[in-house]
């Protein structure tokens, strides 16, 4: 299934022809409470319960046509964002890069058609990382490979903005207001399939420039949450960002568009605006 939120936060379900969104609030009604902060998390952390409701809401004939209603980011507000850094093997870096990460804000969150502000701080140069966002399903703590998959919920487009050259590290470079565009749904790990067997592209005002697959990360999904959940727990609702493939990446500007696609995920695209209107050489 393909989940998400739209108009003000309200739970759907792409249908089958991806041509409309299926209401799907009444399910959460036993839950209103907290439907009402947010309805993605909720189901998240209830799977068993809402599972099978869900499945049977996805093949109605009702649903509300795409053009007519706002998508909006799916979780708006999530746990932790994990980001993975290094995590592609490239033409300049053939071997494994030593295992790092970092924690993006989850204020930094904004969905389909919103506008990325670059931040007025002073910076180097701004860039888009187009990843492969893994929803967290379950508490995870020291989980191995073979049972990592059995923690995931779904998969989401995600884009890591970047402020090169802001402060000497991760921390201000990655995490001001409206860096990690995200969504427009979130893919089930059940219809998702291989997650190590999707291409991921990005373009800058139409542009294409980034083409890669998954294949070549260096550490795989299973492998990350392994990793990351022996540092720390992982929790429902959590986002492991899963890195970027550095080859193409080219100064974003204001009033860039960019659009990002993952092969069964489908398209996020956002806008640009800097107050400041600075401009960096193109490559």
């Amino acid at each position: 299934m393909k989940l998400l939120l739209y108009n003000n936060f309200r739970l759907g379900i792409m249908n089958q022809n991806e041509d409309g969104i299926i209401d799907a609030m009444e399910i959460l009604s036993e839950k209103a409470s907290l439907a009402e902060h947010d309805p993605m998390q909720t189901v998240i952390q209830n799977w068993d319960e809402f599972k099978s409701k869900l499945q049977k809401l996805s093949t109605s004939k009702n649903s509300i046509p795409l053009k007519d209603v706002r998508l909006r980011a799916p979780l708006p507000r999530p746990g932790q964002i994990v980001c993975m850094a290094g995590n592609y093997l490239e033409p300049d870096h053939p071997v494994m890069m030593a295992f790092n990460g970092f924690i993006k804000t989850n204020t930094s969150v904004i969905g389909l058609n919103d506008t990325v502000i670059l931040t007025p701080q002073t910076t180097d140069v701004f860039h888009f990382e187009p990843e492969l966002g893994v929803i967290i399903g379950k508490h995870a703590s020291n989980v191995t490979e073979e049972e990592a998959l059995d923690h995931v919920f779904g998969y989401t487009n995600f884009i890591d903005a970047s402020a090169r050259g802001l402060g000497e590290g991760f921390f201000l470079q990655k995490s001001w207001a409206t860096s990690g565009p995200m969504g427009p749904v979130i893919v089930t790990s059940d219809e998702l399939g291989n997650q190590q067997d999707l291409n991921i592209r990005m373009w800058i005002n139409n542009e294409l420039r980034h083409d890669f697959t998954t294949k070549n990360m260096a550490r795989s999904v299973p492998k990350l949450i392994h990793l990351i959940s022996r540092a720390f727990p992982l929790e429902a609702g959590d986002i492991i960002s899963t890195g970027t493939h550095h080859f193409g990446l080219r100064p974003i500007k204001d009033k860039d568009i960019v659009k990002m696609e993952i092969d069964k995920i489908g398209t996020l695209q956002v806008d640009v605006n800097d107050p400041l209107n600075r401009t960096w050489p193109e490559d």
